[in-house]
């Protein structure tokens, strides 16, 4: 399973998680290939830039031969909105659709465009079809969305998640004067969506930053427990008290190794249908199973009914607590699992063969004789478990002296 997560506490730009996105990849492949998609006067370079200490990439986005002034904050395609010499949705449509990407791309491209266009209109009180985009600044944004659909393409994450975003604060200039930070398009992208100013003055979230994350973006929240193996930073031009940087991790574990918990609260079911639910997760191959009492709404008694399951395995035991239990909703936790290495042995004792389960990592190693063989011998042989361990263990203690 491959994660994506995204450090959005300065924001978000398209150049900036462009650049982020970039370093995860061959980054240089992708510069080849967004050269040559067929964006007519637009061209692509990733610079080295160093803040706070913090190397990453700034990802320059030439239109013409040059960046667009304060192309990471405090610019975009809405700050040169106009009634004239504009494009239209559909012209932005068209020359997505002519560009030598692939159909994927071109959808998401698309639909990210749609989102901006939406915003715009409802900020100008104003069909979508009737918003107009200045050139310079489309191709541009048009260049943003496409680079980092391009960039997901590449690394086919199975889950993207990111913090909430920081907006910035203050006041931001564009050609209809200044405006309040996050701008209106901004601020209509952001429905939905946790966000904060943060501390630092200025644009730190842009519309097309927006677009990217509302379309990207399962989940917002603090960072998940990842077992990361590499990480981008994607830098803006502008420098402020703190690193002017968006941070992306990507981790890439087999979902075998991956574990589920799948939890919800029971206060209408019995004790019978549930320790039966129980068993039943447990011989279809569940890792663990427990319950908790609690004390719920209208004064219930209730159980927390927790399956831990393989996460490729959840489809089939949320398909089976739904089936036997009472729920309406389990919820989900991905917890950081750290197991030790476990194999089964046999060992021969005067009550036959016994089996062990030994159990490694860590610089620990423990054993334990497997439960079903002390009771079964136990019931054999009229003795308590307790008797028949301590003899078992005796038998072994002698024969590792020998």
């Amino acid at each position: 399973m491959r994660t994506l997560y995204l450090e959005t506490n300065m924001g978000c730009a398209g150049d900036m998680l462009m650049g982020a996105l970039s370093e995860l990849v061959d980054q240089q492949a992708f510069i080849r290939k967004m050269n040559e998609i067929g964006l007519e006067g637009v061209s692509f370079q990733c610079t080295p830039s160093v803040k706070n200490g913090i190397s990453g990439t700034h990802m320059e986005v030439l239109v013409n031969g040059k960046e667009e002034e304060d192309h990471d904050h405090e610019h975009d395609h809405e700050h040169h909105h106009e009634h004239h010499h504009g494009m239209h949705i559909s012209e932005i449509e068209a020359l997505i659709e002519s560009l030598a990407v692939s159909d994927k791309v071109k959808k998401q491209a698309v639909e990210i465009y749609h989102l901006l266009a939406e915003a715009e209109s409802r900020v100008h009180q104003m069909p979508v079809s009737e918003v107009h985009f200045h050139e310079v600044g489309m191709k541009d944004a048009v260049a943003d969305i496409v680079g980092n659909c391009v960039l997901i393409e590449m690394l086919q994450p199975d889950h993207i998640y990111a913090s909430a975003p920081a907006t910035g604060k203050g006041t931001v200039m564009c050609a209809h004067g200044l405006l309040p930070v996050p701008a209106p398009a901004t601020a209509e992208l952001l429905k939905g969506i946790p966000n904060y100013a943060g501390k630092e003055e200025g644009e730190l979230l842009t519309p097309t930053g927006a677009a990217l994350l509302k379309y990207f973006i399962e989940k917002f929240e603090d960072r998940p427990a990842m077992n990361y193996q590499k990480i981008g930073y994607g830098m803006g031009k502008k420098d402020f008290q703190q690193a002017n940087c968006l941070r992306a991790y990507l981790s890439d574990e087999s979902e075998e190794d991956t574990i589920s918990e799948l939890a919800c609260n029971i206060d209408d079911e019995t004790a019978e249908e549930i320790a039966y639910a129980s068993e039943l997760l447990m011989k279809e191959g569940a890792l663990d199973v427990s319950t908790i009492d609690l004390h719920m709404k209208k004064n219930r008694p209730g159980y927390l009914f927790v399956c831990m399951c393989r996460t490729k395995d959840r489809e089939k035991f949320l398909k089976l607590m739904f089936r036997h239990l009472t729920t309406l909703g389990i919820r989900e936790y991905v917890p950081q699992r750290y197991a030790l290495h476990q194999q089964k042995e046999n060992f021969s004792t005067s009550f036959g063969s016994v089996g062990i389960k030994v159990s490694e990592g860590y610089g620990t190693k423990k054993t334990k004789l497997e439960y079903e063989d002390l009771a079964r011998i136990a019931k054999e042989q009229d003795l308590s478990i307790a008797e028949v361990r301590k003899q078992i263990e005796a038998e072994i203690q002698d024969e590792n002296n020998q």
